[in-house]
């Protein structure tokens, strides 16, 4: 009898072992096509190569084709388009050649933006409208372009990046332009969710507290790291690849049953 049950748990162990389980296969983004905006330095360029090293083909885009050329060269599944996200029909080129490229966009990562910090005294209402059209519409008029697509064929993610600024006053480093437009990113992102949850398009946002990057580089002196090392749970700024799981998570089917929620990674700044 006891050699009956060992033969029958030898079998059942037999089985089991092809279905073992395999966490990092939902991470797995082989065939599918990516999008990254604002990729030619800082959090960008690190989620065009993180995406890509995760099997993604993907396309980088921002202004400086120079830099795009460089990033490029750090592999073979990344590629570039030069457009200025700031005009309309640049935006429209974009969408159009990264469809035609790829036959379908699978992941759109809306992290393309710009910060002007001033106090509102000296904040022109052409400044607040520049930093809006980057920071917001642009990021709108992505999700639209390139959602058509997805829900089309069914499927597809779009990553928001936002920022902790968008769910704290960023004062005493003064910018309303930059905060409202961060903090519209965060319920867009809700709104986009619900109205594509049935349409197979998650929608999603990252909200990354105080990294280093070429926007943060005033954080990067002295009196910066002083002001975080004094106001920071974790008195540092962040390394770019702690964004990596985020993006991984939500770009990707691990996050397959998540919409419409903004994942904060920011050391615990917006805990206090």
């Amino acid at each position: 009898m006891n050699d009956v049950r060992l033969a029958e748990a030898g079998a059942n162990a037999a089985a089991n072992a092809e279905d073992m389980i395999d966490p990092r296969a939902a991470f797995d983004l082989t065939g599918r096509s990516a999008l990254v905006t604002g990729a030619s330095s800082g959090l960008g360029w690190r989620f065009a190569q993180v995406l890509a090293a995760c099997g993604a083909s993907v396309i980088a885009t921002a202004r400086r084709t120079e830099r795009l050329e460089a990033l490029a060269r750090t592999s073979p599944r990344i590629s570039y388009i030069t457009a200025d996200l700031g005009v309309a029909s640049e935006r429209e080129r974009l969408i159009g050649e990264a469809e035609r490229r790829t036959g379908g966009l699978d992941v759109l990562v809306n992290n393309a933006g710009l910060s002007d910090p001033k106090p509102i005294e000296r904040e022109s209402l052409d400044d607040f409208a520049r930093v809006l059209e980057v920071n917001l519409t642009a990021v709108w008029h992505l999700a639209k372009l390139a959602g058509a697509g997805m829900v089309e064929r069914q499927r597809g993610s779009i990553v928001n990046i936002a920022s902790i600024l968008g769910l704290v006053g960023s004062t005493p480093l003064k910018q309303t332009g930059y905060t409202t437009a961060k903090g519209a990113v965060v319920n867009l992102t809700r709104e986009l969710a619900l109205q594509w949850a049935r349409k197979g398009v998650r929608v999603n946002a990252i909200a990354p507290g105080w990294f280093t990057s070429e926007m943060t580089a005033e954080m990067s002196t002295e009196s910066g790291l002083a002001f975080i090392a004094a106001n920071g749970p974790m008195p540092r700024l962040g390394d770019p690849k702690e964004l990596d799981g985020a993006l991984m998570l939500l770009a990707s089917d691990a996050g397959s049953f998540m919409t419409g929620a903004t994942i904060v990674v920011d050391g615990g700044w917006t805990a206090r």
